[in-house]
């Protein structure tokens, strides 16, 4: 196979996977936020809006990172499944340790409970975590490069 037509091929997958582990991702932060995202949104509720963005952009850094690792893992073996594996991998430590860090410091903050804040769509609570998750997203991705 071409060099570019194996490089497209792998931008192909890459993209694929990418889409599929953030949609999972997203699923997986909406079930540590007891609101439903899907109706919430429908509902013009803009504090999820809020942390579903920041949760797209801490998982989107998670696995540019994990892809990245990856690809150097596939460099060194020579095979495109052991760098969709390791990506994947990587992609699940950060996203586990992205809502343990979330858990964590809304266990911290006993002045008020930020789920119930942003089920009542208090905007500032959404921007909030939308800090906490980009925030934590970036040290994960740290880690992980």
């Amino acid at each position: 196979m071409s060099m570019f037509l194996s490089e497209l091929v792998s931008v192909a997958i890459y993209s694929v996977l990418g889409i599929i582990l953030m949609l999972l991702g997203s699923f997986i932060i909406d079930l540590a936020i007891p609101c439903s995202f899907p109706e919430e949104i429908k509902k013009g509720n803009k504090a999820i809006g809020w942390i579903s963005a920041g949760a797209y952009i801490a998982i989107g850094l998670i696995i540019r990172v994990a892809i990245a690792s990856g690809e150097v893992a596939e460099a060194v073996e020579a095979t495109l499944l052991s760098g969709i594996l390791s990506t994947v991998f990587y992609y699940a430590i950060g996203v586990v340790f992205l809502v343990i860090g979330y858990l964590v410091l809304k266990f911290l903050n006993k002045k008020y409970d930020l789920n119930a804040e942003v089920g009542n769509g208090n905007a500032a609570a959404g921007i909030m975590v939308f800090g906490i998750f980009v925030g934590l997203g970036l040290v994960i991705s740290g880690v992980i490069a």
